[in-house]
């Protein structure tokens, strides 16, 4: 999620990408949908992840229309899916007027990330607490006993800078680590058992090339991977998604390049997670609206060469206006 003074938009160029289609129920094949994958409604930065019941799980930012730049963001909601075709909208999970500690405004509910661990789902979002938002990010935590459904707030992780973008690594040892960032800064540390407290120091993340914002960290054969959107910009497309790989959770970090190229839209923020034998990467365009703040999510197949670096993402299934 880009700082959204960057961009304003015009009420006259609004009303006509308000009206949705309606959610696509697609035959079943052995290929993702069309993207984007979710239409009932406009999202945004992708969380995706598979939990002990089988299912892929997608945590989202909304984009709320008519849209006024990124600070109307709002009311989280959950997709699932247990075959990559057919999505459910489990519904909204959490909004800004049940955020004690927010900011009276509202608003500005950016990409947030789930973790699990023994019995309870931890919602990390980033939310500002002042009516000066970005200087007052803080980054929240709400809990439930289901992936889906029954969160509630539980205060913020204290002692954090005023920074966007939270995500979470749980290692193979049961560790979690917790990453965030923005305006070029990416840093990481050990979570505490309780996952709502810092073990130790943040530490700032060495060897990412143009880091903007949307870390996300996940692991294969020994390997981490932390992957993110970059500060690119040419013929007026931006945010291309790099990624970086350590044989430390906490870097140092080696860049590897480009994964995803850029979108129809301003912003790009992604995961990258396996389900079903299959790497996935998930991400967001602007196609169906084509307008920069009412974005959808979207996933691709994602493979490996054989010395572990990450092939191009092809982009798939857009629907040309």
């Amino acid at each position: 999620m880009n700082i959204c003074n960057l961009l304003r938009t015009s009420a006259a160029l609004v009303m006509s990408v308000c009206m949705l289609p309606c959610a696509a129920q697609t035959k079943k094949t052995d290929t993702v949908p069309s993207n984007p994958i979710i239409r009932n409604m406009y999202t945004a930065d992708p969380s995706a992840h598979v939990w002990k019941d089988g299912r892929l799980y997608i945590y989202a930012s909304h984009d709320i229309a008519p849209p006024r730049g990124c600070d109307l963001m709002d009311q989280y909601h959950v997709f699932s899916t247990d075959d990559m075709v057919h999505w459910k909208d489990h519904g909204e999970i959490l909004r800004a007027s049940q955020v004690e500690w927010g900011r009276p405004e509202g608003g500005f509910m950016w990409a947030p990330d789930c973790a699990y661990k023994n019995g309870t789902y931890y919602f990390y979002f980033p939310h500002p607490s002042g009516t000066e938002w970005n200087a007052t990010w803080k980054i929240g935590v709400a809990t439930s006993k289901d992936p889906a459904s029954g969160f509630k707030s539980q205060g913020y992780i204290k002692g954090l800078e005023s920074m966007i973008d939270p995500s979470v690594f749980v290692d193979d040892d049961g560790q979690a680590y917790f990453y965030y960032g923005g305006g070029g800064t990416c840093k990481g540390g050990k979570l505490k058992g309780n996952m709502v407290e810092i073990d130790g120091e943040m530490k700032k993340m060495e060897g990412l090339e143009d880091f903007h914002e949307a870390s996300w960290v996940h692991k294969r054969n020994g390997i981490y991977y932390l992957s993110y959107s970059d500060n690119h910009d040419v013929a007026g497309k931006h945010n291309q998604m790099r990624y970086a790989t350590s044989k430390s959770p906490l870097g140092p970090w080696t860049s590897k390049g480009v994964y995803i190229d850029p979108t129809d839209s301003f912003t790009n923020h992604g995961s990258i997670v396996k389900f079903k034998g299959q790497w996935y990467a998930f991400y967001h365009n602007s196609t169906l609206s084509n307008h920069d703040w009412l974005r959808s999510v979207c996933v691709d197949k994602l493979y490996y060469n054989a010395d572990g670096t990450i092939k191009k993402v092809v982009q798939t299934g857009a629907i040309k206006k």
